[in-house]
């Protein structure tokens, strides 16, 4: 048996499934990002893997124990099992130390005091032990919020989209800080987003949740070449309908701009990017919009392409 298990979990609110026949097992001190869109399910799945909330049918298991749900436990939820929101729900009034040892106010001081001095150093929190929670940037209380959770060591650490409210550059210096912090850890991590790139910084380990439903799970190679489904594949990058081509798409990356060739088009739209130039092109025939990728930054509006590609790039997808 797994250290995680969960079994064919499934919910619905009048009539509205949530989650169908959701399946998974993950390993001690696994990684595992959830990807979907809002309303995919993710924190009603959390939640009851937490022991938070009522499923209709299935169970988990941790190290095979049952998670009981709010109707088959007095107390809900487990202490092995942490829930991380996306709001902080730190104490305004207590210092960071304070707010990381709330957990532990039952344990023995000696004790207390060396976890959270752990704690402080493995968040890289040390120097802003005595701050207050508004003292701190976004990105801080965030640490200092899964340092709370962490302080009682739990064997499950559940995100549930826990850099909503960061911006780009707080979400990916975090996402890299905590998952190395995870690493040494050996912490077991769940995390659901809306946004792929956030996953793939903590782990290549991802699962797409669409409807309730598991569409694919797999790493990020293989994901993005064997997309299930237009969903899957517009996660990674847009994709361009073939024409002619009934559920046969192509990647922006996959388009090679030439001066003969295949489909001609004009390019109507040029965005200057980091790596390429972003190109929108106009198919002459069909007058589809094509998103092209221009890494030689060569082409301008107005100028008469050739779209060529090879056969073996082709999606086919179902919608």
């Amino acid at each position: 048996m797994s250290f995680f298990s969960v079994r064919r979990i499934r919910k619905s609110y009048q009539k509205q499934i949530a989650l169908h026949d959701f399946s998974l097992e993950l390993e001690e001190g696994g990684q595992l990002a959830i990807v979907g869109e809002s309303g995919s399910g993710k924190s009603t799945l959390l939640r009851i893997l937490a022991g938070l909330e009522k499923q209709d049918s299935g169970e988990v298991f941790l190290q095979g124990q049952k998670i009981l749900n709010p109707a088959e436990k007095l107390v809900a939820g487990y202490d092995e099992i942490k829930l991380i929101h996306q709001d902080y729900q730190l104490y305004p009034n207590s210092t960071v130390a304070e707010n990381i040892a709330r957990p532990l106010l039952l344990f023995e001081k000696n004790y207390t005091k060396n976890r959270v001095k752990s704690l402080l150093k493995q968040f890289g929190l040390e120097k802003l032990a005595e701050r207050l929670p508004r003292q701190l940037s976004g990105g801080q209380q965030q640490k200092v919020a899964i340092a709370a959770a962490m302080a009682i060591e739990p064997e499950v650490l559940l995100l549930d989209e826990p850099f909503s409210s960061l911006d780009t550059i707080q979400t990916h210096q975090l996402i890299g800080e905590l998952a190395e912090s995870f690493k040494k850890g050996k912490t077991t991590v769940i995390f659901v987003t809306h946004e792929l790139d956030d996953a793939l910084r903590l782990t290549d380990n991802v699962l797409i949740l669409q409807k309730g439903k598991i569409i694919q799970h797999g790493n990020s190679q293989f994901l993005c070449e064997n997309p299930k489904n237009q969903y899957v594949a517009r996660l990674f990058s847009p994709i361009n309908s073939i024409p002619g081509k009934e559920n046969t798409y192509l990647r922006p990356s996959d388009v090679k701009l030439r001066t003969r060739g295949q489909l001609l088009g004009h390019v109507v739209d040029s965005r200057f990017l980091v790596h390429f130039n972003s190109l929108q092109v106009r198919l002459k025939e069909s007058g589809m919009i094509w998103e092209v990728d221009d890494p030689l930054r060569k082409y301008q509006v107005g100028d008469r392409v050739y779209l060529n590609w090879d056969a073996e790039k082709e999606l086919e997808l179902s919608s």
